[in-house]
């Protein structure tokens, strides 16, 4: 049984204040990171001793020893990545792919989203595999989601600009923010889409429908996707702005342009 305190937490708000025993249950899976403090502090390889033990493969554990110590720099981030992509080096068996998606712990939810990310390099399969992550109740998953896709988003890209037009129009809030977020002309970790910085206007299709989204998770990623693009195509943002203040003289419409000219007003 986990303690009640556990499962409450905030999250630490530096690494030196870490519940211990929090950590251990964070590398045994029994529990979810509650902020970046935690997901940073997860040991991986640890976390992944113990997945690969219920999972019967623990002779697999010397495979991904070696790739993450292979690294110069090696990350949070990038283990994630690395773990992901040697699962599929090991094995294409559904039935672990569905265990780590649907894992207690996000980190192997994330690993799981490298995998299928990397193992579908067709735009339309890529996306409708990376579409549960993109959902996911955990703000790390729907991060790791983002990094998954972005390779096969930026080689197809119109093709992705259509597909997640669409998904502009879902009721969930994670799904219509992905669709923003993976197309970020600069975006925060991830590799900028040189198209979009020169000619943002590919993905107005995106960015239209979401002019007054109900949800600050969306407005807050429309206005830093046209805050990216003002870096390079500010001529392109004001006009868009202005646009939008005549045709949706709204409250949510203002907060994005806002924070959609906040370089530009600089």
């Amino acid at each position: 049984m986990i303690p009640e305190y556990i499962l409450k937490r905030k999250g630490a708000r530096s690494f030196k204040d870490l519940d211990k025993t929090v950590l251990e249950y964070l590398n045994k899976g029994n529990i979810q990171t509650a902020n970046l403090i935690e997901w940073l502090a997860v040991d991986q390889l640890v976390l992944l001793k113990n997945i690969l033990t219920d999972l019967g493969k623990l002779d697999w554990y010397d495979s991904f020893y070696e790739s993450i110590s292979a690294q110069q720099k090696p990350s949070a981030n990038s283990n994630t990545k690395i773990i992901g992509h040697t699962f599929l080096q090991l094995t294409k068996d559904q039935s672990i792919i569905d265990y780590l998606s649907n894992h207690t712990s996000d980190v192997p939810r994330c690993w799981a989203a490298h995998w299928l990310g990397v193992k579908e390099t067709k735009i339309h399969k890529n996306l409708e595999v990376i579409l549960p992550f993109a959902a996911d109740s955990h703000f790390g998953v729907r991060e790791v989601a983002i990094f998954a896709s972005k390779n096969t988003i930026i080689d197809n890209l119109d093709i992705a600009i259509d597909i997640l037009s669409q998904w502009t129009s879902d009721k969930d809030e994670n799904i219509r923010r992905f669709a923003v977020e993976a197309t970020r002309p600069i975006g925060v970790w991830t590799k900028k889409i040189d198209k979009l910085k020169e000619s943002p206007e590919k993905a107005i299709t995106i960015l239209e429908p979401l002019k007054s989204d109900d949800s600050k998770y969306v407005r807050d990623s429309v206005g830093n996707w046209l805050n990216d693009a003002s870096k390079t195509r500010p001529d392109w943002v004001i006009k868009v702005c202005n646009k939008w203040q005549k045709q949706s003289p709204t409250k949510q419409t203002g907060y994005i342009i806002k924070k959609a000219l906040r370089t530009i007003d600089k």
